[in-house]
């Protein structure tokens, strides 16, 4: 597919192209846009899903970085004067320039390398999406669904979730693609809350407690948060400090970030967040 449209897949962007009927008639499906939507692709490469999006919404944007594909995608798609190509990186791009009166729907198959930053750009964002489906890195899915237990729960998963609803949809295998990559991947749906289910008093409190917590996992919480708080403060809140960080619930990481903020003295919830991929 690639060496027909004149393009090979490029390291350095994490493509890998999708080419399987079957798998993208699955992810269509799933997706079920409408005419009206206001429906923004990700990474388009060489148009496998954007062709089956533009078939039922005409207005269909893309955000693309790499140049030599910008004329393939207009060369493919001329018949469709309301598609729109904005050739920018996504994970600077401002997706809430580009929100009408309709929320946005994005899209994409996300390159590996960059996914869990990107997904951190659009959480700060989510305020004007509607929802998100996205192929990742199966691990990456894992780990956004995961809950308090689990081997796979962190900060990734934590921040997700304090800001969407998480959904696993299907596996999709590396012959799928091409060229092939070496993991298995996974379609997962992201919708933002109507109302944030445990809203935090200031959320850059919240995302220091969280990433303080698990850059030190394997602690004991009186270790990994020795720093931010004490033991004493801990067992007020109800919560054993002889737990690791993988126990405990995004309700108690708000918990925690509610009684330092009041400390500090915080009245108003910051919605920035913080763009890192540390885990």
């Amino acid at each position: 597919m690639s060496k027909k449209a004149g393009h090979q897949a490029r390291k350095r962007f994490g493509q890998n192209f999708l080419h399987d009927p079957g798998v993208i008639e699955r992810i269509i499906r799933a997706i079920h846009p409408r005419p009206d939507d206001t429906i923004v692709e990700i990474g388009p490469g060489l148009g496998a899903i954007t062709e089956e999006i533009l078939s039922v919404n005409a207005r269909l944007q893309v955000v693309e970085l790499d140049r030599d594909l910008i004329p393939v995608l207009r060369t493919k798609f001329f018949n469709y004067p309301e598609f729109r190509i904005h050739e920018a990186d996504a994970l600077t791009f401002d997706f809430s320039q580009i929100a009408g009166e309709k929320p946005l729907r994005i899209i994409g198959n996300l390159p590996y390398n960059i996914s869990t930053p990107l997904i951190f750009h659009l959480l700060s964002q989510a305020g004007v999406v509607q929802d998100m489906h996205f192929m990742l890195q199966k691990e990456v899915v894992q780990r956004m669904a995961a809950v308090s237990g689990d081997n796979n729960y962190g900060r990734l998963g934590i921040m997700t979730q304090y800001f969407c609803k998480v959904q696993p949809l299907f596996e999709v295998g590396p012959g799928a693609f091409r060229p092939a990559p070496k993991v298995d991947s996974a379609i997962v749906r992201l919708v933002p809350h109507a109302e944030l289910p445990h809203p935090a008093k200031d959320f850059t409190t919240l995302q220091d407690v969280v990433r303080t917590a698990f850059n030190a996992r394997r602690k004991t919480l009186r270790k990994a948060l020795g720093n931010l708080v004490t033991v004493e403060q801990l067992q007020a809140l109800g919560i054993n400090d002889g737990l690791r960080p993988e126990n405990l619930s995004l309700a108690d990481y708000v918990s925690i970030a509610d009684m330092l903020a009041a400390e500090k003295g915080v009245e108003k919830d910051s919605e920035g967040i913080s763009e890192d991929n540390n885990d």
